[in-house]
């Protein structure tokens, strides 16, 4: 397993938290597990005080996914950094479920799974895994969605740094929002035809009031 993939416990336990919505999942010892995943030997060793070490570690990723969505590249690593040292990591050789056709192990990094508790090493793991994807990719591929109110986190690993959005739901949203502002533009008469417009009612309006006055005047034609 690489170690760039672990970037995912990051994003996933940053959009466990939806905050324009006033949304939490992170709210009991079984969410915690589920982040984890149900084979991890961390999950088994979750409990009620990792609930809240897991929260006060998401608000600091997140922090990290907003000052690169900000584009301020020096706070975001500053950020990254101050977590990894906070909570290292033990890498280690693993070989583990991978053989080749000579049965030899496929060896690879993997990150020792012997924290102090499950939130110190889901931190590590998240951590370690988004400084591989911020270096090898760049800082300004960690983004948040711009489909509002989604602020969700999201690692852009296109070819053309094109990604903006957390899903393909928002994308979908966030496209027909804008077609439908772009229907309302054009729809929206300009400014010339309304003061046209203005002037045509005007000249309309003076015209039947002077008929009026014309016709009530006692030295009208008869």
């Amino acid at each position: 397993m690489e170690l760039a993939y672990y970037s995912d416990y990051a994003v996933r336990l940053v959009n466990s938290e939806d905050p324009s919505r006033g949304k939490d999942e992170l709210t009991s010892v079984d969410a915690v597990r589920a982040l984890f995943g149900a084979a991890s030997q961390a999950a088994r060793r979750a409990n009620e005080s990792d609930v809240t070490r897991l929260r006060a570690v998401r608000g600091r990723l997140r922090a990290v996914f907003e000052a690169a969505d900000e584009g301020d590249e020096v706070r975001a690593v500053d950020l990254l950094n101050a977590l990894l040292m906070e909570f290292p990591v033990s890498p280690q050789v693993s070989g583990h479920e991978f053989r080749d056709d000579d049965g030899r192990p496929k060896w690879h990094m993997h990150i020792a799974d012997h924290p102090a508790n499950a939130t110190a090493g889901y931190a590590a793991t998240a951590a370690m895994g988004l400084a591989f994807q911020l270096t090898d990719l760049g800082v300004d591929r960690l983004g948040l969605c711009r489909a509002a109110p989604c602020r969700n986190a999201y690692l852009d690993t296109s070819t053309n740094r094109s990604r903006r959005y957390c899903s393909d739901r928002c994308a979908t949203r966030a496209n027909v929002a804008a077609y439908r502002a772009r229907k309302r533009l054009e729809e929206r008469p300009s400014r010339g035809d309304e003061a046209a417009a203005d002037r045509t009612a005007r000249t309309d309006r003076t015209g039947r009031t002077a008929e009026k006055t014309q016709a009530s005047s006692p030295t009208g034609d008869r």
